[in-house]
C-alpha cells in the first residue's frame, strides 16, 4: 500500500506526495493537463512542440539542463494525446533546485524567435525521421484518421502535418502556453526521500507566487458510435505487407478499459498468447503480430497489427485474425489462461512501484483521473475481471461495424 498525502496551493496547484526513505533521491513529476487533443485542427503538434520549448530557457533561467547536471540530477519529458509530463530526479540535498527550475518555467518561458526556430527544426526533423522516412512511419496518422471522425484523437501527438509546426508564430505559441501551462492546470507529484512538510514548504515557496490563469473547461466533440466498417489500402516502399486493425473501446475510467487491457494480453503477450501461438508459430501466416490498447483517457482503441509472412495475402491474414477473434466469443478463456495475464500484470505493477520515479509518474496521472489513491486499486480492478466479461466484451467489440482495417501493402 502506497501512502499518499495531498495539498492544494491557493493558486490551484495540486500536490501529491509519497515518502520513500530507502532512496537518497527525490523525484518531481509535473503533469500538465494538456495534450494533442487540446489543439486546434489546423494548429496541431503544439503540445509536443512545448515539450521541447520548455527546455529552451525560462524567464529567469536561460539554461535548464546545466543546473540539473551540476546538482547530480536527470530530467526528461514526454507528451501524448492527453497530457504533457515533465520529471526530474535529484539527490535529496539538492532537491530544491527542482522546485526552482520547474516553477520558473511554469511562470513563463523565455519566448524569443531564436528559441522557437531551433525547437521547430528539432520537431520537424523528428517528424521526418519517425513518420516520413521510416518504414510504416505514417501508420499512426492513417489509423487515427480512419478510426476517428470528429474527436481530436484523429491526429497523433507529433501533429497532422509538418506545416503546422513550421508555420507556428511566436504569438500563437505564447497564447497556447498561457492557456494551459498554469498552476491550476497542473499536478506536482513528489516522491523519494523528502517529507510531506518539506515538500509543501518548498512548493509554497517556489510555486505559490505564480498566479492562477484562466483555463477554459475542456469541451471536446464526442466521437459518434461507429456503425460501419472502414477500410483503406495503401502502397508504400516497405519490406513486407502489414495489416492494421482497430476497434473502439471504453475510456480510461471504464471497466471495459481493464477488460480490453487483459484482452490484448490474452491475444499477444507472450509465446503462449492466442495470436502468436496460432498465427505465428502454428500456421506461420505472420512473422510478427501484436495487440495493444492506446491507454487514452477518452474512449480509445484496441489495435491489432501484424507483418505478413512471405506468400500470404493481406486478405488471408485478416481472415485468420477474425477467426481468432471469433474464438474469443465461443471458446471460453480458461482459468489458467486468465490467471497468467493477471499475474503478469500484478508482478509488473509491484516491480514498477518499487521505483520512486515510477510512483511519481503514476501518482500524478491517477490524481488527474480523479484520485491518486487509484494507484493502490489498479491490481484489484484487473483481479476482479471474469472470463465471462472477457467473452462479453469480445462479442461486443470484435464486430465488423466497429472495425477499421488498413492494408499496408509493399510496392511491387
Amino acid at each position: 500500500m502506497i501512502r499518499i498525502q495531498r495539498h492544494v496551493l491557493p493558486n490551484g496547484l495540486r500536490i501529491v506526495h509519497h515518502e520513500n526513505t530507502s532512496t537518497q533521491m527525490v523525484a518531481l513529476n509535473l503533469l500538465y493537463d494538456v495534450g494533442a487533443r487540446d489543439e486546434h485542427p489546423e494548429h496541431t503538434g503544439f503540445a509536443h512542440l512545448f515539450e521541447h520549448l520548455m527546455f529552451g530557457g525560462s524567464v529567469n533561467i536561460p539554461d535548464y539542463d546545466t543546473p540539473v547536471q551540476n546538482a547530480g540530477g536527470e530530467n526528461n519529458a514526454w507528451t501524448n494525446n492527453d497530457i504533457t509530463n515533465y520529471y526530474i530526479t535529484l539527490p535529496r540535498q539538492n532537491c530544491e533546485i527542482g522546485f526552482w527550475l520547474e516553477s520558473d518555467r511554469m511562470l513563463s518561458l523565455d519566448f524569443n524567435p531564436q528559441s522557437l526556430e531551433v525547437q521547430q527544426q528539432v520537431v520537424i526533423e523528428e517528424f521526418k525521421q519517425r513518420n516520413l522516412n521510416q518504414p510504416y512511419g505514417d501508420v499512426s496518422h492513417l489509423m487515427r484518421e480512419l478510426s476517428y471522425q470528429v474527436h481530436p484523437y484523429r491526429w497523433p501527438t507529433i501533429g497532422k502535418d509538418i506545416s503546422h509546426i513550421a508555420n507556428a508564430t511566436l504569438d500563437e505559441v505564447k497564447d497556447f502556453f498561457f492557456r494551459f501551462y498554469a498552476p491550476n492546470n497542473a499536478i506536482l507529484a513528489v516522491t523519494g526521500h523528502i517529507s510531506f512538510e518539506e515538500t509543501v514548504a518548498l512548493a509554497e515557496k517556489w510555486f505559490g507566487p505564480i498566479p492562477a490563469r484562466d483555463v477554459k473547461a475542456r469541451r471536446l466533440p464526442a466521437e459518434p458510435r461507429q456503425t460501419a466498417q472502414r477500410r483503406l489500402r495503401i502502397e508504400r516502399n516497405v519490406p513486407v505487407d502489414a495489416l492494421y486493425m482497430s476497434f473502439h473501446m471504453g475510456n480510461r475510467l471504464s471497466r471495459e478499459y481493464y477488460v480490453c487491457d487483459l484482452l490484448s494480453d490474452l491475444l499477444s503477450n507472450g509465446r503462449s498468447s492466442r495470436l502468436i501461438r496460432s498465427l505465428v508459430q502454428e500456421q506461420q501466416l505472420f512473422s510478427s503480430v501484436d495487440a495493444y490498447i492506446q491507454g487514452s483517457i477518452d474512449e480509445g482503441l484496441l489495435q491489432i497489427s501484424g507483418k505478413l509472412s512471405e506468400g500470404i495475402s493481406l486478405e488471408e491474414g485478416e481472415a485468420a485474425v477474425w477467426k481468432e477473434l471469433e474464438r474469443l466469443k465461443t471458446v471460453p478463456v480458461t482459468y489458467e489462461e486468465l490467471e497468467k495475464v493477471k499475474n503478469r500484470y500484478e508482478a509488473e505493477q509491484i516491480f514498477s512501484n518499487m521505483n520512486y520515479l515510477n510512483v511519481a509518474n503514476n501518482l500524478a496521472f491517477f490524481e488527474l483521473l480523479g484520485n491518486a489513491g487509484r494507484i493502490n486499486e489498479e491490481v484489484g480492478h484487473y483481479r476482479s475481471i471474469t472470463a465471462e466479461e472477457i467473452r462479453e466484451t469480445a462479442t461486443r467489440l470484435f464486430v465488423p461495424e466497429n472495425s477499421n482495417i488498413l492494408y499496408y501493402q509493399a510496392q511491387a
